[in-house]
């Protein structure tokens, strides 16, 4: 369904009086199946957001190829981008400034469908209130302002929104980050739900790696603009391979006082985008790193069983080891 090939995004910005390129996003490749659930991972400002927005045009690529069901999104007429507006759709984090103050919850879930569709008058009231039992709201909703909703109420409005026009891809920025934990359960069970009723495909995007692991069935980790590893949700979790996915799991809060952590939490900040280092992007901050080797290089994908791909030096060398050690012949014992 979704075929993302060396995404590059880059923001014009100003250092030091100087004009400059901030590369939010530098190098993405994804790929997406009818169906799939994929979560993209990473501290803030890794350029998870940024990738989102711009799969659905709400950001200008500077380079890369963004193909949706066979057709590049950037060579796209008007009337086309009115169809993929129909076919794609966001839940932004948020859902207090997702929703226009001034609009009724009705007009909100209609907007939508009054800008693609013929549907109007009592079609158009019915539809919305189907919409809103899908999410869970009643009626009485209809003619209330946002003001007047609980957060997680909000958020049922924002996916009704979505959901309006049947959409086939769904692209959610940490949806329930915004939320109580008890709400954030009640959300994340209905997304799982009607992401099977409506055969949706997802694009996950948080920080939360709970989230991630449950409602998603492949992962991907961002940092600073690039995917350093991603693959099966489960083989990523359960054997990680870049020191960045590591941290990062090692990173989540553990249930018992004096359980034994994995490995010892990062040290250091994100470079900055503005002066990307060379080679490998994670080299300040990681402890398996090839002095010589991994700031020199560039970085390519390693792939591993199961299309687990890794990008990182120490795991491409490891592998390539491997292999030559399977493929030496076994020498014969002298009889």
């Amino acid at each position: 369904m979704l075929d993302v090939k060396d995404l590059k995004v880059g923001f014009p910005v100003r250092q030091s009086g100087e004009k400059a390129v901030l590369m939010a996003v530098n190098g993405v490749d994804i790929r997406l199946e009818k169906g799939d659930a994929l979560g993209l991972v990473g501290e803030s400002g890794s350029g998870k957001s940024t990738v989102g927005k711009t799969i659905l045009r709400l950001n200008k690529n500077s380079s890369g190829r963004i193909v949706f069901d066979g057709q590049e999104i950037s060579k796209m007429t008007s009337k086309e981008e009115m169809r993929y507006r129909q076919r794609a759709q966001m839940i932004f984090q948020d859902p207090h400034s997702a929703l226009n103050p001034r609009m009724t919850i009705f007009r909100s879930v209609a907007e939508p469908l009054i800008l693609q569709t013929k549907i109007r008058g009592g079609a158009l009231k019915r539809k919305v209130q189907e919409l809103l039992e899908i999410v869970g709201l009643q009626r009485q909703f209809l003619y209330r302002y946002p003001h007047e909703l609980s957060g997680g109420q909000k958020q049922r409005v924002c996916i009704a929104r979505a959901i309006a026009l049947n959409p086939e891809l769904l692209v959610l920025d940490e949806p329930t980050s915004a939320l109580d934990v008890s709400v954030q359960a009640q959300i994340l069970e209905f997304l799982k739900s009607i992401q099977t009723e409506l055969d949706l495909t997802f694009l996950f995007i948080s920080h939360n790696l709970a989230v991630v692991r449950h409602i998603c069935n492949k992962v991907a980790v961002m940092y600073l603009g690039q995917i350093v590893e991603q693959g099966d949700t489960e083989d990523v979790f359960s054997n990680p391979q870049h020191p960045y996915t590591k941290a990062l799991l090692a990173a989540v809060p553990l249930p018992e006082i004096n359980q034994k952590r994995r490995s010892e939490p990062l040290h250091g900040d994100i470079p900055s985008p503005l002066n990307l280092p060379r080679g490998c992007f994670f080299g300040s901050r990681c402890r398996e790193k090839i002095v010589g080797l991994c700031d020199q290089s560039s970085i390519s994908n390693t792939e591993l069983p199961s299309r687990h791909l890794v990008r990182c030096i120490k795991v491409a060398r490891e592998r390539e080891l491997a292999e030559t050690q399977a493929e030496m012949p076994i020498p014969l014992k002298a009889e």
